[in-house]
């Protein structure tokens, strides 16, 4: 397992029955997480002092927060000169997941290693912690999601990060879609991020299903990468879906035409309290030998 442990403005304080504390910067959210099955008391009654605000599901889904002080409407973290924006979304999420913080320091090493100009293209990119990670370590970047609301964020990411003026395309579009009229422009990247969602709909209502979708989507996109690739990176959220299927997936498309190595596994996140660490998710890695 990889771990997000190099973090100042973000960690886990605790975790039990459902529930995560954590500190981003010096705010203090109390958030539902399905992988946290432990029992190490209630974290509500331990730290209730310092809780700035807490996440309530909703039997009928979704669910509502609880302000518990005076939080600002946004407040900004930091992680090794890159600044994000984080607020309170429906549906638990702040607009950042810092576990991918170890696949940020692992693009960022290849890219600036590269000793060349790289072209990055980031699918269902949302607010954009890799792009902003590419974009700080000196490549160009295609962002693409299909909610205007998210390519805003990441706009808004960009800005405080202090790279305006870096090379970024915002596009708000279905990816496959984009990977297709990509093929038949004859556009060509040497490197490819994408997070799938379990299901989704695209700009224009398109359906996405992971299940259905993402070995075809894998496939398209081989045929728009350089003869010189970096590398390719399939992050994961999906319940029930190995790393192993998309270390299978890399080796059956993108390293069968490129020579390099495919890695998978999990990332996690260490728990302050009782050194535990709370997995967070998949990642398969295909990358070159460079």
């Amino acid at each position: 397992m990889l771990l997000a442990n190099e973090w100042k403005d973000y960690e886990i304080i605790d975790a039990s029955n459902g529930q995560k504390l954590e500190r981003w910067k010096d705010i203090y959210l109390l958030r539902p997480d399905p992988q946290i099955v432990w029992n190490n008391g209630d974290l509500l009654e331990k730290y209730r002092s310092m809780i700035d605000a807490v996440y309530y599901r909703s039997n009928k889904g979704g669910g509502h927060w609880e302000n518990l002080k005076n939080i600002p409407g946004s407040w900004n973290v930091e992680y090794k000169g890159l600044t994000f924006n984080i607020k309170q979304m429906g549906f638990k999420h702040t607009g950042l997941f810092p576990e991918q913080a170890v696949n940020w320091d692992f693009m960022m090493d290849k890219i600036k290693r590269a000793n060349r100009p790289i072209k990055v293209l980031n699918l269902f990119a949302y607010t954009g912690g890799a792009s902003c990670a590419c974009l700080k370590a000196g490549a160009s970047v295609t962002h693409v999601d299909s909610s205007k609301g998210m390519v805003d964020w990441f706009k808004e990411n960009v800005k405080s990060s202090g790279m305006e003026d870096y090379p970024v395309r915002y596009l708000i579009d279905d990816v496959v879609k984009f990977v297709q009229r990509e093929i038949r422009r004859g556009n060509k990247y040497d490197a490819i991020i994408m997070d799938p969602p379990s299901y989704g709909r695209g700009a224009n209502g398109e359906v996405w299903d992971i299940e259905k979708n993402l070995n075809y989507l894998v496939e398209i996109c081989t045929e728009i990468l350089s003869d010189e690739p970096l590398f390719f990176l399939i992050n994961s959220y999906t319940t029930g879906l190995s790393s192993t299927v998309l270390s299978n997936m890399l080796r059956m498309t993108v390293n069968k035409k490129y020579e390099g190595k495919v890695t998978c596994g999990e990332v996690g996140i260490p728990i302050k309290e009782n050194d535990l660490v709370l997995p967070c998710g998949i990642y398969g890695r295909w990358e070159s030998n460079e």
